[in-house]
């Protein structure tokens, strides 16, 4: 099966060329869907300078955020499974196929690699009580057992992130894009991934304010119809 990476960027410079070689060592056949952000630190500039048949760029003019990234990526989808992969160093594209084990052997649609049930850096116990209660909000709603939506590693066939309409920004993304799987009642897996989180001052971008914006999203997703 081909894969198709997302990597939305914004200001990543420092990590943008190290994450891309780490994609392309993967043994498996992929295109490469990148998409500048409107980065003001240069990253632009490393992106233009990559240099490969299976690389696809997208550059928006104005910082619009994760959500409107993919967004814009998914139009120029072409492989059978789809990974969202963050431009920084916090998780690891060598786990690919590990990740999309379930949906190779056709247990399942979508696979969400969960940071807490596997190796990881023990980092901000902040993030870790906020992922907590966002999750046991979703679990709720939703009535599932998920450990992790917030993780970026999620996979998708092809069919089912093109399918959904994706209308959040920012990290809203996340919560939308995971009510609008359990609503159509998908068949979901949770695979342990490792994690390397960072702190701010190394480039963490996700803010306490998102936390409610995350939870609004969850319910707004939650009691809208399915179109």
């Amino acid at each position: 099966m081909k894969l198709s990476i997302i990597v939305p960027v914004y200001n990543e410079r420092r990590t943008i060329l190290t994450v891309i070689d780490q994609i392309q060592e993967v043994s498996a056949e992929k295109e490469i869907i990148i998409v500048d952000d409107s980065s003001t630190d240069g990253t632009r500039a490393f992106i233009e300078n990559i240099k490969a048949d299976n690389i696809k760029k997208i550059f928006h003019k104005k910082n619009q955020g994760k959500g409107a990234a993919i967004r814009s990526a998914v139009p120029l989808i072409e492989g059978d499974i789809v990974i969202i992969q963050d431009a920084d160093l916090e998780y690891h594209p060598d786990e690919y196929l590990h990740l999309i084990k379930p949906i190779v052997r056709n247990r399942a649609d979508v696979v969400f690699g969960s940071r807490f049930i596997g190796a990881h850096r023990c980092f901000l116990f902040t993030h870790y009580l906020g992922n907590k209660i966002v999750n046991l909000i979703a679990n709720i709603l939703y009535n599932t057992n998920l450990t992790d939506f917030m993780t970026c590693y999620k996979a998708f066939r092809k069919e089912i992130i093109k399918g959904i309409n994706i209308t959040s920004y920012r990290f809203g993304f996340e919560a939308e894009i995971t009510g609008e799987v359990f609503r159509r009642r998908l068949r979901v897996y949770e695979v342990p991934i490792s994690y390397s989180g960072r702190n701010y001052a190394e480039g963490k971008k996700i803010r306490w304010t998102d936390f409610f914006v995350i939870v609004w999203w969850l319910f707004k997703t939650k009691f809208k119809d399915i179109k």
